[in-house]
């Protein structure tokens, strides 16, 4: 991920065997991670079993929230393709009834959009 992306708040994807070493504590048994992103300090998780959402807080990032999404509460998603001349994508999901969506990424051009719209559609219209 470059760093102008970086700054720009973009995410980029991040290998599943660096988010497993990393973060593999956080899964129960038999859940593997398929993709993953990282922004500037937070990092997003799809499982086979729900969305890990990592938001590093406060200025010396010691503390450290860790939210779990199951997919069957996620109502609805979208996303919008970068144009000719945006350098993002992004996804929206909206959780349960609510109106506004919840989750608002930003995607750089490194990061498929549409594949992380077929992991999201996998899981939720099961």
């Amino acid at each position: 991920m470059g760093l102008f992306s970086a700054i720009l708040g973009n995410a980029g994807a991040v290998s599943q065997e660096e988010l497993t070493k990393k973060y593999g504590q956080l899964l129960i048994e038999g859940e593997e991670i398929e993709l993953g992103f990282k922004l500037i300090r937070d990092t997003f998780i799809f499982t086979t079993k729900r969305l890990i959402l990592v938001d590093v807080q406060g200025l010396t990032g010691s503390k450290t929230e860790y939210k779990s999404i199951t997919y069957k509460s996620i109502s609805r998603f979208s996303i919008e393709t970068s144009g000719t001349f945006d350098l993002d994508a992004e996804l929206k999901i909206w959780i349960s009834s609510e109106a506004q969506p919840s989750i608002k990424k930003q995607f750089n051009k490194s990061v498929n959009v549409y594949d992380v719209q077929k992991v999201l559609a996998h899981h939720v219209l099961k």
